[in-house]
This record gives C-alpha cells, sequence and structure tokens, in this order.
C-alpha cells in the first residue's frame, strides 16, 4: 500500500522579536502575567517586507533543501493559513511562484490553528489516491495584522512564522510499523463560532477585522475537544499514549498543554513546547515545533510522533505520523 512519508521540515521566523516587557508600556500586562497564565515569553512579528508569502517560501525552501529536493520535484503545495496575502488569488500559488514552479498545482486551506492539521491530512489524501507523489505542506502565518493591539487579552498571545514539511508517496507493507502517516481525526463544530472569530470579512464588513475571543470558552473546551480527537486517531491506529514517542501539540497556552498530555497519560518528556519562543502562530504552530524537534535531534527516522491542533469554528484534529 501507499503512504505518505515525511522527507523533509523547514522553518522560517520574522526578525523581529517581541518580548513580553514590551507589551507593558502598550496594555496594562506584565511580563509575569503573560508567562504565568499562558507559559510564553516572546513572540516574532512580521515587518513591512515579511508576509505570510515571504515566511510560507522561506519554510518551503528549508524543508525542500532537507529532504534534498527541489520545488522541480514537488506536485502540490498545501497552504494553511488564515492570513493570506491576498483575498485571492490563493497565497499558495504566490508561494509556488516564488519557488519558481510552473508545474503541479497548489491551493490555501482555512482551518485556522487546526490548518496545518486539516493540511497535512488532505496532502496524505491526494498521495493516497494518487494525484500527487510529492507534497509540500506549509503553515504560515501573520497573525499580528489582525490583532488589535489595545486588547490585552488576544495581542500578547499570537506571532507570527512558518513552518513546512514534504510528503512523499511510498510503497510499504500496511502495518503500524509503517513510516507515513498512519491515522488521523478531523472535527468542526460552527456552534461555537463567537467564542474565537475575526470580526470583519469581503462579504461582511469589507474590511480586514480583528481577532476576538472569549479566552475562558475556548479553554473550557480545549482540552475535552483534543482529547477526543486523539483518542478517536488512538483508536485507528490500535495503539496508545505509551507507544507514543513524542507529542506536537498546538502551541496555544501551555496550560492548555499541560493539562491535554495529562489527561491522556503522555508524559511530560515526550511533549514538545515552543510556545514560550514562538506565542500562538495559529496554522504555522505544530509546524514550527515539528521542525524545530526534527532539526535538534528529538525527533528520530522510525518515531511515533502525534500531532494535534484546536481553532476557531471551533475546528480540532490529530494526525499520528511514523517518522
Amino acid at each position: 500500500m501507499i503512504r505518505s512519508v515525511v522527507r523533509g521540515t523547514g522553518q522560517a521566523l520574522p526578525r523581529r522579536i517581541m518580548k513580553n516587557a514590551d507589551f507593558e508600556g502598550m496594555v496594562e500586562t506584565s511580563d509575569e502575567w503573560i508567562a504565568q497564565r499562558t507559559g510564553i515569553r516572546q513572540r516574532h512579528i512580521a515587518s513591512d517586507d515579511e508576509t505570510t508569502a515571504s515566511l510560507g517560501e522561506g519554510a518551503a525552501r528549508a524543508a525542500l533543501t532537507d529532504a534534498g529536493l527541489t520545488a522541480d520535484d514537488i506536485d502540490l503545495i498545501v497552504l494553511a493559513t488564515s492570513t493570506p496575502n491576498n483575498t485571492f488569488p490563493a497565497t499558495a500559488v504566490e508561494i509556488q511562484q516564488r519557488l519558481g514552479m510552473r508545474h503541479g498545482y497548489a491551493f490555501d486551506m482555512q482551518a485556522v490553528c487546526s490548518g496545518f492539521v486539516y493540511a497535512v491530512t488532505t496532502a496524505d489524501a491526494y498521495i493516497r489516491a494518487g494525484l500527487a507523489r510529492r507534497v509540500l505542506v506549509i503553515g504560515s502565518e501573520t497573525f499580528s495584522r489582525i490583532l488589535d493591539w489595545n486588547d490585552r487579552s488576544t495581542c500578547v498571545l499570537f506571532g507570527d512564522g512558518a513552518g513546512a514539511l514534504v510528503l512523499e508517496a511510498t510503497e510499504v507493507a500496511g502495518t503500524i510499523a509503517d513510516r507515513g502517516v498512519l491515522a488521523a481525526s478531523l472535527r468542526s463544530d460552527g456552534s461555537h463560532k463567537e467564542k474565537l472569530y475575526v470580526d470583519g470579512g469581503p462579504s461582511t464588513t469589507g474590511t480586514v477585522g480583528h481577532l476576538r475571543m472569549e479566552g475562558r470558552e475556548v479553554f473550557k473546551h480545549a482540552v475535552g475537544m483534543i482529547t477526543d480527537v486523539i483518542e478517536a486517531t488512538f483508536s485507528q491506529a490500535g495503539i496508545t499514549a505509551d507507544d507514543l514517542d513524542w507529542f506536537v501539540p498546538h502551541q496555544a497556552n501551555k496550560r492548555i498543554i499541560d493539562a491535554s498530555a495529562k489527561k491522556l497519560g503522555i508524559a511530560e518528556e515526550k511533549v514538545v513546547i515552543t510556545v514560550d519562543k514562538h506565542g500562538n502562530t495559529s496554522a504555522a504552530s505544530v509546524p514550527l515545533a515539528l521542525s524545530i524537534a526534527a532539526a535538534d535531534g528529538r525527533i528520530k527516522r522510525g518515531d511515533l510522533v502525534l500531532l494535534e491542533a484546536m481553532g476557531g469554528g471551533f475546528t480540532w484534529g490529530a494526525v499520528l505520523i511514523r517518522w
């Protein structure tokens, strides 16, 4: 059978770093308040010349280099983002152009913070259907563009960045020992829209709008929803938390990550944490954490890696990969 095997990963971050203390003169907050409640210490903020497309290109090039491939080897680009360069065309097409890729096809995927998990699952489906052999999956965001910098409950949480991986069709035996994407579970529930959304858009206000969030409500639902899809993914693959080598969750809030891991019985030393360095980078969060853990040698060939995310909508999902 055919599975989607990871060939390489990469990341790109804006040059500017904004630390918690930088907010103290902007809104009523402090380094201690932010770090204690979220685990965030700093985040990267895009400059005027840095965009979702440019960051996505940087992560894509790094992933291609890590894979030992070029854009000529890629059939499809799937970009997860909620902050595209333009309403249309898809920012994935702009990244395709930036890479000098004139063949294949590219499109954006919008599932907010769950976008990368959705994108990996979609890329895997295209590969298994024979519609692509190699897929560049990117999560890239410039959430700083949609923040209300006077709202202390949200502006301190988010940052900008991009991460990417290359998936490749590979013939395998069809067992749990196979490398590649082994199982996935995706969910959404639109009844929660008002808890996390942007108050603008082309069809409603004709403006970009700003991010709005009911933080306590999001926190209240997060752990249960995350547990739901992870347990479904474990069931598909026939494994338990003890079988995992690494848990790479969406980096939104360290308290949510810790509570989820504890409820699932995932050991603390198996959890990849980067929220302290990047804040919440939405669809870029999981691939950033994944690329860092792969680059520093924590994630090794043959390791069983679980990805998880939850975002506005609500959307949520999990993907299990044998590295």
